[in-house]
C-alpha cells in the first residue's frame, strides 16, 4: 500500500477522508451520549433512531443533485467548497451548544449531514481518478480502514471530552450541552484543518475539467425524473446493482445495532457510562478495520469477492449471538467479530462499484449508492422506532436483523460459490507460493468477452491464472484430464469446456458462444505443458474460435515461476531449486481476430517485463554463490586439468581466503581486472573479488597491447590480479604482457597462496562446514545492489575498438536464469569449462552459471585443444560443451580427440558467431552429438536465444519443437526479438528482414564512460528497454530468429547492397574441409566498393575461382581481388576478426 502514496495528492487526501469522518461523527456522538443520559427505555431507541434518520434524509433527497455536481465540477473543487462549508455549520453547532438549545442542534443534524451529502459522492469518485483500477480494491480498504479508525478515535474522544466535562451534574438535555459546549471548539478546527488539506489537494492532483455540457433542472429534479433515471443507471450493470443492495442491507443492519446497543446495555447489562458504551462499539470498528485491511490485502492485484460469503456468514452468525450475552467481554469480543466480517463484505462490494463504473458516470452512481444505502438504514431506523414505540425491546429487533442478514448470507453463497471456492483454493496454493500479478489495468470493466492466451508450464496453471484474474474464467481443457469421475464434477461446477484434437468443432463453438456472452475464456495455444521450459508452437485453433465474436478481445497472458515447481516436467534438480515468487503478467488487449504468430510474439513481449520484475528480486551474484557453494559440502564443485579438484566447502574456502588475503591491497578499487586463466584459480578469483562487493574486468590478453592499454583507461584500473604462471606462458606463446602491466599493480595468486598460513586456512575450512550459508554470507560476504555493475567485459573489437560494457548483478543472474531455464539440468550434469573468462560466454555461462546453480564444472584453460578437452570430458563424463563455431571445426579435425571422449555430452551450443552447416554436419559425424545454436552478444550478458532438443511427448506422440537448423532458436524466457526497418524503426511482419532488436532482463547497463555510444544503441520502446545489435535478420511465425549478416558487413557494389556474410555462405559450399574464406569490401573508384575474398587452406586461387563460377551468383556477388594467407585473423575469442581481415585485405590490395 506503500504505492499509494507516492500517487499526488494522496497523502491530503487521506487526512482529509479522516478529519472528515470524525467532524461528522463528533456531533452525532455528542446528540447520541446526551440522549442516553437523559432517557430510558423506547424513548432512548426513537430518539436514537431519530438522529440517526436526520443523518440519512439528506442522502436520500440530495441523491441526484450530489451526483450531477460530482460528475459536472471537478471533484477536488467540490471537496474544497464543501470543507468550507462545514466550517460554518460547526460554528453554529457550537453556539446551539453554549446556548443550550437541543433541539436546534437537533437540527443542525440534518444541515451537517446534507454537507456530507454533497460531499460523498465527490469524495469517494475521486479514488477511481487517483488510482486507477490496478490499485481500486486497496486504496478502498485503506479508506475504509482509515473512516473506521476515525470513527473510532472520535467516537472515544468526543465521549471522554464529554464525560470530563459533564461529570453527571445534570441529566436535562439543554444543561448537558451547555456543560460540554467546549468539545465544539474542537469541530470548529477540525473544519479548518480539513479545508486547508483540501486547497493543498486542489494544488497536487491534477483533477479533470468541468463539464459544461451537463444541465440540471429543477423540474426535473422536483418530479423525481433524475431520480429514476439515475436509479435506472445503477440497475443497468448487475454487479453494481447487486453490490449496492449489498452494501445497503448491511448498513441498515449496522445501523439497527447502533441504535439499539444503548437500550441493551442499560437494560441487560446495567452500564450508563458512555465511554464503555462507545467502548464497545469501537471494538466493531476496530474489527471492521482489521477486516478492510485483509480485504485490502487478499485484493491487492484485483478485487477478491470470495471473502464476499464468508463475511455475510460472520456477519449472520454474531447477529444471532450477541442478544444472548452477558458477559461485557463476550459482547466486545463478539462486536470485533462482527467488524471483522462486515469488512471482508464492504470492501470488496465497494471496489466492485467503482471497477464496473465508467468514470463519467461514477458520480451518480455513488450518489446512487448513498441513495440506496440511506434509504435501507433509513427504513430499518423506521423498524427500530416502531419497536421502540411499541415496547417490544431490543432482543427481538436482533434476531430479525440476523434473520436478514442469513437470508443475504445464502444468497451470496448461491451467487458466488465458484469466487468463494476459488478463494479457499487460493488460501491454500497462497501458503506454498507468493503470487505478484502485473497488467490488471489491461483487464477492461465492461460487457466485452475476454480470450486469455498464454504460455503453459504447469499443471497449477489454471488455479494460479484463476488466482490473478479478477473475474471467473472459464478453461477449455483437453477432455481425457476433463473425462477424470474424480475431477469432473469440479470441473463442471467450474464451467471446464472440455476439448479434443480428434474433435474440436463444438468446444470451439462453445468458446465462440461464451465470448459473445462477455464471459472470459482461457485456453492455452501450445496445447499442452512444456517439455522444456519454452514456448511451443502456437496452435492455431483459437484463430476457429474467434471468426465469429463479435464483441470480444484478446488479452495474452504470461506465466512465471512455475517452470520449478513439482508439477512441471522441469528436471528433479530444477524443481530442488524452486522459490516461492510466481507471477502472472497480463498484457494489453490485441484485437481478436489476431493470428497465432502475433500472439505469441505478444507474449514474448509480456515476458520480458515479468523477469524485469523478477530479476530485481534476485540476489547479488556473490550471495548467490555462497548460498549454492555451500549447499554443495563435499559434493564436486570444479576441477581443472592441473589436477586441482575441489569440493562445495573447499571452494568457498579457497575463495574467502583470497579475498581476505587480497582485501587490503584492492581497498581503494572498486574496478580490478582479473588476468587468470579458465581454472579453478580463475575461478575462485573472480569471486573473491565479487565477495568484496568489486567489479571484476577479465583482460582479454589476445587484444593487443592497444586494446589492453584502452581497457585499463576507461575501466580506471589500477590492480591487477593475475597469476605468473598464466602470463609467463602467454608470453611462449607471443602475448608479452611485460609492458602493460608495469603501469598498474599486480596481485600474483601464486604470492597470495603461499603467503597463506595454514592454520587459518583450516580455521577458515572449519567454519565453512559448521556455519550456515547464511552466516557465512553476512561475516565474509560484502552485498550490493542489483543495478550495482558485477563484471565490466570489453567487445571482441571485431568491428573497431573495443568498447567496455558493464554488466550489472542483475544482468548477469537474470541471464543466469534464463539459461537455466532451457539448459533444464539433472543431477548427473557435468559442464565443460573451456572458453576464457574474459569472454561473455565464458564468464557467465560457463563460470558463474555453474556455480550459481550448483552444476560441477570440469576447466581447461585452452579452448583450441581438444584433445585435452576431451581427456577432461572422458575424466569427469561430462554432459555439456559450450563454445564457439570455430572451436568446433577443431574438435573435428583434431586425430586425438577420439569420439568416445565426448560420448556422454548431452547438450553442445555453439554462440559467439555464426555456424556453418559444414562445422555442424561434421561435429555430428564425428562425435555423434548435434550442436544446437545460440545467439547474442556480449551488450546481452551475453544469451539471448538457444536452439534446444526436440522433446516427444509421449501422451500425444507429438513433439514440441526446440530447434530449428539455420536459425538461432527462440529468444530464451524472459527475453524477446523484434525486426524492425533500420531507419523509421517501425516494427515489420512476420518473415520480413530488418534489424534485429532484443530485449530483455539481460540487456547492458551501458558502456562505460560513453553515455552517447550507450544512447545509440539502446533504444525504448513500449516501456522496454532494446538493444539495437546492427545484425539484420528475421523471425518465423513460431519466433525462430534467422540471422542474415551485419548490417556492417554489406558491400555498395554499383549502388546494389551485397551480404558479405551471404558471399562467404556460398563460397563456403563448394570449399573443401580444409579450407576457409572471408570476404570484405574495399573502396572503388569504378563501382564505390569492391569484394576481396582472403583465402586459407589447400585448394588453389585458381581453383576456387573455377568452382565459384559454378555457383552461377550474381555477377556483383563475384570478388574482384583473391589472396591467399596462411591463416585468416582471428581474436582470442575464436571469433572472426572482421576489421583484421579488412586491414590485411587492403594491404594486399595496394601491394597488388
Amino acid at each position: 500500500m506503500k504505492a499509494l502514496f507516492t500517487i499526488a495528492g494522496f497523502t491530503p487526501y487521506m487526512f482529509i477522508i479522516f478529519l472528515n469522518a470524525m467532524t461528522d461523527l463528533g456531533h452525532k456522538i455528542i446528540l447520541q451520549n446526551t440522549i442516553f443520559k437523559a432517557y430510558d427505555g423506547s424513548e432512548l431507541i426513537v430518539l436514537t433512531a431519530i438522529v440517526n434518520a436526520l443523518i440519512l434524509l439528506p442522502f436520500i433527497f440530495l441523491f441526484s443533485p450530489a451526483g450531477y455536481i460530482s460528475d459536472k465540477y471537478p471533484k477536488t473543487k467540490v471537496i474544497e467548497y464543501a470543507s468550507a462549508a462545514a466550517i460554518g455549520i460547526t460554528s453554529l453547532i457550537l453556539v446551539s451548544y453554549y446556548m443550550g438549545w437541543f433541539w436546534v442542534a437537533f437540527g443542525l443534524t440534518f444541515v451537517l449531514a446534507a454537507q456530507s451529502a454533497i460531499y460523498s459522492p465527490a469524495k469517494y469518485g475521486l479514488i477511481k481518478e487517483m488510482t486507477g483500477n490496478e490499485k481500486l480494491a486497496q486504496a478502498n480498504a485503506l479508506v475504509q480502514a482509515v473512516t473506521i479508525i476515525s470513527i473510532l478515535a472520535g467516537a472515544v474522544i468526543y465521549s471522554m471530552f464529554f464525560e470530563s466535562l459533564l461529570q453527571d451534574r445534570t441529566l436535562i438535555p439543554a444543561e448537558i450541552l451547555h456543560y460540554i459546549a467546549p468539545v465544539g471548539y474542537l469541530l470548529i478546527a477540525a473544519s479548518i484543518v480539513e479545508f486547508l488539506l483540501a486547497r493543498k489537494l486542489v494544488k497536487q492532483f491534477i483533477y479533470q475539467s468541468t463539464d459544461n455540457t451537463m444541465v440540471f433542472e429543477t423540474k426535473k429534479y422536483q418530479n423525481l425524473e433524475y431520480l429514476k433515471s439515475n436509479l435506472s443507471v445503477i440497475k443497468g450493470n448487475r454487479a453494481v446493482w447487486l453490490s449496492i443492495l449489498g452494501l445497503s442491507v448491511l448498513w441498515g443492519v449496522s445501523q439497527v445495532v447502533l441504535a439499539v446497543f444503548g437500550e441493551h446495555l442499560k437494560s441487560k447489562l446495567g452500564i450508563t457510562d458512555t465511554v464503555i458504551a462507545q467502548g464497545l462499539l469501537a471494538l466493531s470498528g476496530v474489527g471492521m478495520v482489521v477486516g478492510s485491511m485483509y480485504a485490502g490485502r487478499v485484493s491487492k492485484n484485483y478485487i477478491e469477492t470470495g471473502i464476499i460469503p464468508l463475511g455475510a456468514f460472520g456477519v449472520a452468525m454474531t447477529l444471532y449471538t450477541i442478544p444472548a450475552l452477558t458477559s461485557v467481554g463476550a459482547l466486545g469480543f463478539t462486536l470485533f467479530l462482527f467488524g471483522v466480517s462486515s469488512g471482508l463484505f464492504l470492501v470488496p462490494l465497494n471496489a466492485i462499484i467503482q471497477f464496473a463504473t465508467p468514470t463519467q458516470i461514477l458520480g451518480k452512481v455513488l450518489a446512487g449508492n448513498n441513495f440506496m444505502q440511506n434509504v435501507s438504514m433509513f427504513l430499518f431506523l423506521v423498524l427500530t422506532a416502531l419497536f421502540g414505540y411499541f415496547n417490544l425491546g431490543a432482543t427481538g429487533l436482533f434476531y430479525i436483523i440476523a434473520t436478514i442478514a442469513f437470508l443475504g448470507m445464502g444468497y451470496t453463497f448461491i451467487k458466488l460459490p465458484q469466487s468463494l471456492v476459488r478463494y479457499l483454493v487460493r488460501m491454500i496454493i497462497g501458503f506454498k507460493y507468493d503470487l505478484s500479478v502485473e497488467g490488471l489495468k489491461n483487464i477492461e470493466a465492461n460487457d466485452k468477452g475476454i480470450l486469455l492466451l498464454g504460455n503453459h508450464v504447469s499443471f497449477l496453471d489454471w488455479a494460479i491464472l484463476q488466482m490473478a484474474y479478477p473475474k471467473q474464467i472459464r478453461f477449455v481443457m483437453e477432455r481425457s484430464y476433463y473425462e477424470k469421475w474424480y475431477l469432473k464434477p469440479f470441473f463442471d461446477f467450474f464451467r471446464v469446456i472440455p476439448i479434443s484434437s480428434r474433435g474440436s468443432k463444438g468446444a470451439l463453438a462453445k468458446v465462440t458462444e461464451a465470448l459473445n456472452a462477455g464471459e472470459t475464456v482461457a485456453l492455452f495455444p501450445e496445447g499442452h505443458l512444456s517439455r522444456n521450459g519454452h514456448l511451443g508452437t502456437f496452435q492455431r485453433g483459437f484463430e476457429i474460435a474467434t471468426k465469429e465474436v463479435k464483441n470480444a478481445v484478446i488479452v495474452p497472458f504470461y506465466l512465471r515461476g512455475l517452470w520449478e515447481d513439482n508439477f512441471s516436467y522441469a528436471s528433479k534438480k530444477m524443481k530442488r531449486s524452486k522459490s516461492k515468487d510466481i507471477s502472472v503478467s497480463f498484457g494489453k488487449s490485441l484485437e481478436v481476430h489476431s493470428v497465432a504468430s502475433e500472439v505469441k510474439k505478444a507474449v514474448f513481449d509480456l515476458s520480458v517485463q515479468s523477469w524485469k520484475g523478477y530479476a530485481e528480486t534476485l540476489p547479488v551474484v556473490q550471495k548467490a554463490w555462497i548460498e549454492t557453494s555451500k549447499g554443495l559440502g563435499s559434493q564436486l564443485c570444479m576441477a581443472d586439468s592441473t589436477g586441482v579438484e575441489v569440493n562445495g566447502n573447499r571452494f568457498v574456502t579457497g575463495t574467502l581466503m583470497i579475498a581476505k588475503a587480497i582485501k587490503s591491497k584492492v581497498k581503494k578499487s572498486q574496478n580490478v581486472a582479473v588476468l587468470l586463466p579458465t581454472s579453478v584459480g580463475g575461478s575462485m578469483g573472480n569471486m573473491a573479488l565479487l565477495s568484496l562487493g568489486k567489479t571484476v574486468v577479465n583482460l582479454n590478453y589476445s587484444s593487443g597491447e592497444e586494446s589492453l592499454r584502452h581497457a585499463l583507461k576507461i575501466a580506471n584500473i589500477t590492480t591487477v590480479l593475475a597469476s605468473q604462471q598464466f602470463v609467463t606462458k602467454l608470453k611462449a606463446k607471443g602475448f608479452d604482457l611485460s609492458e602493460v602491466l608495469s603501469s598498474v599493480e599486480v596481485i600474483y595468486l601464486e604470492e597470495v597462496r603461499a603467503n597463506m598460513s595454514r592454520f587459518k586456512s583450516l580455521a577458515m575450512l572449519l567454519l565453512v562446514n559448521v556455519l550456515p550459508a547464511s552466516i557465512l554470507s553476512t561475516l565474509f560476504v560484502k552485498g550490493a545492489h542489483v543495478d550495482d555493475t558485477a563484471a565490466i567485459l570489453f567487445s571482441s573489437g571485431s568491428e573497431g575498438a573495443p568498447k567496455g560494457i558493464e554488466l550489472s548483478h542483475k544482468n548477469m543472474m537474470g541471464n543466469i536464469k534464463q539459461a537455466i531455464t532451457l539448459i533444464n539440468p539433472n543431477d548427473n550434469d557435468v559442464m565443460l569449462g573451456t572458453l576464457p573468462i574474459f569472454h561473455s560466454f565464458g564468464l557467465t555461462v560457463t563460470t558463474l552459471l555453474p556455480l550459481i546453480e550448483g552444476i560441477p564444472v570440469a576447466c581447461h584453460p585452452d579452448p583450441t585443444d581438444g584433445f585435452g578437452i576431451g581427456k577432461m570430458a572422458a575424466k569427469y563424463e561430462a554432459t555439456m560443451l559450450f563454445a564457439t563455431a570455430t572451436f568446433f571445426r577443431l574438435y573435428t579435425r583434431n586425430k586425438k580427440l577420439n569420439p568416445l571422449m565426448f560420448k556422454d555430452l548431452r547438450m553442445v551450443i555453439a554462440g559467439a558467431e555464426k555456424l556453418p552447416l559444414e562445422i555442424r554436419d561434421e561435429f555430428k559425424k564425428k562425435f555423434g552429438h548435434d550442436i544446437y545454436e545460440g545467439y547474442g552478444a556480449t551488450e546481452t550478458t551475453p544469451v539471448a536465444s538457444i536452439n534446444i532438443p526436440d522433446v516427444l511427448m509421449q501422451d500425444s506422440w507429438k513433439v514440441q519443437v526446440g530447434h530449428k537448423i539455420g536459425t538461432v532458436g527462440l529468444p530464451v524466457p524472459g527475453s524477446s526479438f523484434k525486426i524492425v526497418d533500420p531507419e523509421s524503426f517501425e516494427e515489420l511482419k512476420t518473415g520480413e528482414e530488418g534489424m534485429i532488436l532484443i530485449g530483455g532482463t539481460q540487456i547492458m547497463k551501458g558502456y562505460i564512460g560513453d553515455p552517447d555510444k550507450t544512447a545509440s544503441v539502446i533504444k525504448e520502446l513500449d516501456g522496454i528497454r532494446w538493444y539495437i545489435t546492427g545484425d539484420k535478420g528475421r523471425l518465423d511465425e513460431d519466433g525462430f530468429l534467422t540471422i542474415v549478416d551485419r548490417y556492417s558487413r554489406f558491400a555498395k557494389v554499383a549502388g546494389e547492397m551485397v551480404s558479405l556474410g551471404m558471399v562467404e555462405g556460398e563460397i563456403a559450399k563448394i570449399l573443401g574441409e580444409n579450407n576457409q574464406v572471408a570476404v570484405v569490401a574495399l573502396p572503388d573508384v569504378k563501382k564505390g566498393e569492391k569484394l576481396v575474398l582472403l583465402l586459407e587452406g589447400e585448394i588453389e586461387i585458381d581453383d576456387l575461382k573455377e568452382r565459384i563460377k559454378t555457383l552461377e551468383m550474381n555477377p556483383l556477388f563475384m570478388p574482384s581481388e583473391y589472396y591467399k594467407i596462411e591463416e585468416l585473423p582471428k581474436l582470442g575469442t575464436g571469433k572472426s576478426d572482421f576489421k583484421g581481415a579488412k586491414n590485411l585485405a587492403g594491404e594486399l590490395s595496394q601491394v597488388q
